[in-house]
């Protein structure tokens, strides 16, 4: 009977450490209200402390921003690399009128969850324009060059072939007499349109006007469309990383606090020897092995964070295993993984969390670094890092803006990442206390 009372007794409490694990913004029985790893009291802790609060909203706001992706860029293209080379290096708020010119022959698959995630194929070409004219059935353009004088090359268009997919196969036939157009599209309709229809068409369609809010870059793409983009990847390469780093590191950690002896030398050995190999170096080797491209630099970043981890882990580890329940646990007859996943690591994920959101910031550091050396991201993938290099020559000239902004983006979003990573040792700490005893008279 003792037995099977403390059997529903370790059942309820497995149950109640794996709520508290997978927890999110819920309410418990008892009234307490839990965010994430946080309960009530951890939470008004939390909150008590502006600049963790502040560190917080943004790392919520480039999360969002990473999320949603290409639906809020203004270049929705593929890595925000719609170029234009007589762009380059356009000062912040700069406006163009550009001509829409559709493609023929082209159907583009794009639908809700592509376009967020993998950015959209346009059905149309831009050309910047400088000024335009209509002559018969064609509009004319000279392009943008940004000269003075501007001198740009003059280009022609059939105005049908500015609004339609033209079937390039069949003539367009052109009726001087009654002003009429006629065509076929790609899927085989005729229309027959008249000249004014189509030039009024052309003028409220096909002329836009397009503002670059941060510029343009070197290759004359929007700077904030890639800076957007380049959030996903930073907090991609962070959340990947950390994954790796945390599952190597509590993997290794427990083993060697739990098992001891030469369990725990030879693990120890290993963290020893990668730790002492400079972090940067270590990754450069392991990306030149595996190659370039930003899931190497997943890969290699993760692989170079676990130490930390193992390390908190460990110690964690062996000042809980002396302790009276694990010893019950033994004594029960627990198998030892059971007792150090449902037993130790639900008591030591605290200091984990905290050291998550500092490998966090070191690993979007790391990718930027790696990136401005030309062994991370590879272009055209938006990387902050990846910006800077491209752009460090302007620094000297009136153009420095171009490698401040990413500069500025990854320094708000690591110093976000420290300011929460200090929020929450703060809040579960227990040596803390929310209000000072009173003082005896």
């Amino acid at each position: 009977m003792t037995e099977e009372l403390v059997e529903q007794k370790d059942t309820n409490s497995k149950q109640h450490q794996s709520k508290r694990f997978f927890s999110f913004l819920k309410k418990r029985k008892g009234g307490e209200k839990r965010f994430l790893l946080l309960g009530e009291k951890e939470w008004k802790k939390f909150r008590k402390n502006p600049f963790s609060v502040i560190g917080l909203g943004i790392i919520v706001l480039a999360t969002v921003i990473s999320i949603l992706g290409y639906l809020i860029t203004p270049d929705p293209t593929p890595f925000a690399n719609d170029q234009k080379p007589e762009l380059h290096t356009k000062p912040p708020g700069f406006t163009i009128r550009m001509l829409k010119v559709r493609k023929n022959d082209f159907k583009p698959n794009n639908n809700f969850l592509k376009t967020m995630l993998f950015g959209k194929t346009l059905d149309y070409t831009t050309h910047p324009i400088y000024y335009y004219f209509f002559q018969g059935q064609y509009v004319t353009i000279e392009g943008y060059t940004g000269s003075n004088p501007n001198k740009g090359i003059k280009m022609s268009f059939n105005i049908a072939d500015v609004l339609y997919p033209i079937d390039t196969k069949l003539p367009i036939k052109f009726d001087e007499e009654n002003g009429l157009l006629t065509f076929y599209t790609v899927d085989g309709v005729k229309v027959q349109e008249s000249i004014l229809s189509l030039r009024k068409k052309v003028q409220q369609e096909a002329i836009i006007s397009k503002t670059f809010w941060l510029g343009t870059d070197v290759a004359g793409r929007d700077m904030l469309s890639r800076l957007l983009i380049g959030t996903r990847i930073s907090l991609s390469v962070g959340f990947v990383s950390v994954i790796i780093s945390i599952f190597i590191g509590i993997l290794l950690g427990s083993v060697a606090g739990y098992f001891r002896g030469k369990t725990d030398d030879i693990i120890m050995w290993i963290i020893n020897v990668v730790w002492s190999i400079p972090t940067l170096l270590l990754v450069i080797a392991i990306t030149l092995v595996l190659g370039k491209g930003i899931v190497q630099v997943f890969i290699a970043v993760g692989l170079t964070m676990w130490v930390d981890v193992a390390r908190v882990v460990r110690g964690q580890v062996l000042s809980l295993r002396e302790k009276e329940f694990i010893e019950a646990s033994r004594a029960l007859g627990f198998t030892n993984s059971r007792i150090i996943i449902r037993h130790i690591l639900p008591n030591i994920i605290g200091p984990v969390i905290v050291i998550a959101a500092s490998n966090f910031a070191t690993a979007i550091l790391t990718e930027a670094g790696l990136s401005f050396l030309g062994i991370g991201a590879q272009p055209p993938t938006p990387s902050w890092g990846e910006m800077i290099n491209t752009h460090r020559g302007y620094i000297l000239v009136d153009k420095a803006y171009l490698a401040f902004v990413p500069g500025v983006a990854i320094m708000l979003l690591v110093f976000a990442f420290m300011l929460v990573g200090n929020g929450l040792r703060d809040a579960l700490d227990s040596r803390l206390s929310d209000e000072a005893p009173p003082i005896m008279q």
